[in-house]
């Protein structure tokens, strides 16, 4: 914060400390209502943590604010992304349907915090900061699929991703796999693998993502190292679409990818 301009972390913890003196409670006696230690609510007060979608649910029912804390936290999660990514961020916020592609590593909206890190580090290219920073705006993003009308999220991978060791950490794939078996047991959640033995697909071209709108309007998104970009005329839509329609027959039905998924797992056990 710079001056006299409130950040949405800052708005959020204002709120937080306002709503519970109204109410006459401690931060003590707010942590027992909601089932969280009284220093996170300390420090969610303080602007010190960003609170999960839980604390946010729980504080807003206890605190009877109608809501309030749960519309911010969304601004949270476009305030803690780093500037180029905010344009996607804002458009996950308002998706009704996400369809994910990944060749080299698993959707970020899937990641456990473990992995996440490691991609995240960049093999070392990036400081301890950015990675921190890039870490708090991801595990903000994926609270969209705890939402209570939470996107339906279709998501292929490439089998390879799952057989990608993150180097001297053994146990991280475990829990990762063991965390997308828990994921893929959500209705709105359909993870499908395309199996080894499929080969060249065109997929190999590289990772993207089609956002679709309860309005039938689509926007997509393509990274690179360098730059992300947020793609929305017509044609560029278009061609994204038939190449997901490319990726996704080549991908093992729901069950079946659970099954190879469960299967993967016990290699690294």
């Amino acid at each position: 914060m710079t001056g006299s301009q409130l950040s949405a972390l800052d708005l959020l913890a204002g709120e937080l400390r306002r709503l519970r003196a109204e109410r006459g409670l401690s931060q003590e006696e707010l942590a027992r209502r909601i089932n969280y230690s009284g220093s996170l609510v300390g420090m969610v007060e303080i602007g010190r943590r960003t609170p999960s979608l839980d604390f946010v649910r729980r504080a807003d029912e206890a605190l009877d604010s109608g809501g309030l804390l749960g519309r911010i936290l969304p601004l949270v999660s476009l305030e803690t992304a780093p500037a180029w990514f905010r344009p996607w961020v804002a458009v996950e916020q308002e998706a009704a349907t996400l369809w994910w592609f990944e060749i080299s590593v698993l959707p970020g909206l899937l990641q456990t915090e473990a992995y996440a890190r490691a991609v995240l580090e960049d093999g070392g290219l990036v400081t301890g900061a950015e990675v921190e920073e890039r870490m708090a705006a991801r595990l903000q993003r994926q609270q969209i699929l705890d939402r209570a009308q939470p996107p339906q999220l279709v998501a292929v991978v490439d089998e390879s991703v799952l057989h990608r060791p993150v180097v001297d950490q053994f146990g991280v794939m475990r829990e990762q796999i063991e965390h997308l078996i828990e994921l893929a047991a959500r209705p709105h959640i359909h993870l499908h693998v395309i199996p080894a033995e499929v080969g060249v697909h065109a997929g190999v071209a590289g990772p993207f993502i089609l956002a679709g709108y309860a309005d039938g309007g689509w926007v997509a998104h393509l990274d690179s190292p360098l730059r992300a970009q947020v793609l929305d005329r017509a044609e560029d839509i278009a061609s994204l679409h038939r190449r997901w329609e490319s990726v996704r027959s080549e991908a093992l039905p729901r069950r079946q990818s659970l099954v190879l998924m469960q299967e993967v797992a016990k290699t690294w056990s």
